[in-house]
């Protein structure tokens, strides 16, 4: 076993737990599209990670679009090797620097503030919450790419391609609140088309309140999905 690894399975509890003493962005940007993931999304997307596919213990992890470093945190929690988090947004990332040192992780993760290109290097785990493109049209599609180049197995949340009131439903009533689907013919096939494969899908119920000016609910229920993809390593 590598010196890294955990000596006992951290329980899925214990882990939301932990997420949920991550401080969210205290001034969120609409273009941006900063829009924190819960702790239960956080949890199963980290879980299934670290525990169905061994891709965090032991590993090097890359959180892309890191935010106030929820992904990136959760993984350093289960044990990953390294944890590097980069984000464009200075205000983000000081509140993940003491997100880090209040849960004693600090020498664990390291920060960049700078564009997703200012990065270079290979990692084996890429963990990223991107902007949908709800903004600026196909944002995600930047971090696609920079996944790709940059690490071997990913885990990427997209939304949903179209609004499904029965999934959204079926989802309400799920234990586990995942649900396996087909994946987006469009981003299937911009995946394959950047040297990626998809492995599954997992569509998952997303809250969030009212916290922009066009916002018209005071919360909104939609469906996002969790994509995981393999580099194709072979040319």
């Amino acid at each position: 076993m590598a010196k890294y690894a955990q000596k006992r399975i951290i329980r899925k509890l214990d882990l939301e737990r932990f997420l949920s003493t991550i401080q969210t962005n205290p001034a969120p940007k609409v273009d941006l599209e900063q829009y924190t993931i819960s702790e239960d999304i956080a949890a199963a997307m980290l879980y299934i990670a670290a525990y169905t596919n061994n891709d965090i213990v032991g590993k090097r992890v890359l959180d892309l679009g890191c935010g106030t470093g929820r992904l990136g945190l959760g993984a350093a929690f289960l044990g990953a090797k390294t944890v590097l988090g980069v984000d464009i947004d200075k205000t983000a990332l000081n509140v993940a620097v003491t997100n880090a040192r209040n849960a004693g992780l600090a020498a664990n993760v390291d920060w960049v503030n700078g564009d997703i290109s200012a990065i270079n290097g290979h990692f084996d785990t890429i963990l990223q919450n991107p902007p949908f493109g709800v903004q600026t049209r196909n944002a995600d599609r930047a971090f696609l790419v920079k996944a790709l180049a940059s690490g071997k197995m990913i885990y990427s949340l997209h939304n949903h391609p179209q609004v499904d009131k029965r999934l959204i439903n079926m989802l309400k009533s799920s234990k586990t609140g995942l649900f396996e689907v087909q994946p987006s013919a469009f981003l299937k096939r911009f995946i394959e088309q950047h040297g990626g494969a998809v492995k599954a899908v997992y569509a998952t119920l997303m809250t969030i309140p009212k916290m922009f000016d066009f916002h018209t609910k005071a919360r909104h229920d939609f469906v996002i999905d969790l994509y995981i993809i393999e580099r194709n390593l072979v040319k």
